[in-house]
């Protein structure tokens, strides 16, 4: 498997509705699904949820 294939770029969208992303890898064997972490949001200025976007 290519190294695109395997773990591809995505986008972590705010779920704040700021339009604010954060830019990552996954690995998709692991993350089959839409991943969501919890990160820092400046627009705001606290922690948020961001889902993957695709």
């Amino acid at each position: 498997m290519a190294r695109n294939e395997l773990r591809p770029v995505i986008k972590l969208r705010s779920t704040a509705r700021t339009g604010y992303t954060y830019v990552t890898r996954k690995n998709r064997r692991n993350d089959p699904d839409r991943m969501t972490l919890r990160k820092y949001d400046p627009v705001v200025r606290r922690h948020v949820d961001f889902r993957e976007e695709r």
